[in-house]
């Protein structure tokens, strides 16, 4: 099966105060605030919701389409992706515009202050699936993950247009989309990827029950964070998946994305909705143990073990169809 990923692909400069904004602020001259924070570290690290997924399906040993638009300066970026196969191709670099970038102070308390830039992410509606599907020979399934949200429509209307099975996760990108706009987003989907907060906001942005919504998609899949991932389908009951305990979490920073490269791959396969929360689950474990939504290794004897040790042996031997594809050498 060929996936495309779109959606964003961004650098991530992440810096950290030791200090608490609240002590810095006066509370009656709050109408003119002028503040610098001296940060004790920076860390700059590949980032972007589509990047996220498209890394996460080639360190299992997919082929994914990245589809997106980045700046001149994804040079770089572009060659790490490529390392881990991911097919580049499709990525419109603006003339004019940098990769987007996503600037985060956290301070003592883990309050944050951020600032996103979406720079070349505003020509992803640009980009034309009729032609990235005719150069890769073919699209079996397209997510359509955050982005700027006019390319968010058009890659649906696109998927309709060509008979291409799609996944709606427009998680970040709620808050900023119509209502028309998101129900066109979910409306026909093959699934549905949200967490908890976002099903709720989805019903409210959409107008539409739970039930409404599940009779406009296939399968409903919502991460529960430490409890795992719900599954829903129109006329059956949902069925829980538990999570992959974790011995530490370093950062939450692409947990997400990590279940949805996880559940795509077995999904690739064939396998049913369990199994592929289940290994879905496993990656986002390994992600949340490491610093950076990218920076993680995938080790195919270790990640069997993890299915084993949370899910049971049935899991392992149904999942080695995933499991057998992970490339034997991994790279940072």
């Amino acid at each position: 099966m060929r996936i495309a990923a779109t959606g964003s692909i961004a650098t991530d400069h992440l810096f950290v105060f030791p200090g608490r904004f609240a002590d810095q602020l006066v509370a009656d001259r709050l109408e003119h605030v002028s503040l610098s924070f001296l940060a004790d570290t920076l860390e700059v690290r590949r980032g972007g919701v589509a990047a996220n997924i498209a890394l996460g399906l080639g360190r299992l040993g997919l082929s994914p389409v990245l589809v997106g638009a980045v700046g001149a300066d994804f040079a770089e970026y572009e060659t790490w992706l490529k390392g881990h196969g991911v097919d580049t191709g499709a990525v419109h670099v603006s003339a004019e515009r940098q990769t987007a970038r996503f600037v985060c102070t956290t301070d003592a308390a883990q309050n944050q202050i951020a600032t996103f830039y979406g720079g070349a992410m505003a020509e992803a509606r640009e980009i034309d699936l009729a032609a990235v599907a005719e150069r890769t020979g073919g699209l079996d399934l397209v997510v359509v993950s955050p982005n700027d949200p006019a390319a968010m429509v058009r890659h649906t209307r696109d998927c309709r247009a060509l008979g291409i099975p799609f996944a709606a996760d427009p998680s970040q990108q709620l808050a900023r989309l119509e209502p028309a706009e998101a129900r066109e987003l979910v409306d026909g989907s093959a699934l549905l990827f949200t967490n908890a907060y976002e099903a709720a906001l989805l019903q409210e942005r959409t107008g539409w029950s739970e039930e409404e919504i599940l009779s406009r998609t296939g399968v409903w899949i919502t991460t529960l964070g430490a409890q795992g991932a719900r599954i829903a389908r129109a006329g059956a009951e949902p069925l829980v998946v538990e999570a992959v305990p974790v011995a530490a979490v370093a950062d939450p920073t692409g947990g997400g994305d990590a279940f949805r490269s996880g559940y795509l791959a077995a999904y690739a396969q064939g396998l049913d909705a369990r199994r592929s929360a289940q290994l879905g689950c496993t990656l986002a474990a390994v992600v949340l143990e490491a610093v950076g939504g990218q920076e993680y290794r995938v080790d195919r004897a270790e990640l069997a073990a993890r299915v084993r040790s949370a899910y049971g042996a049935d899991a392992v031997a149904e999942l080695d169809i995933v499991l057998a594809t992970i490339p034997t050498e991994e790279k940072l």
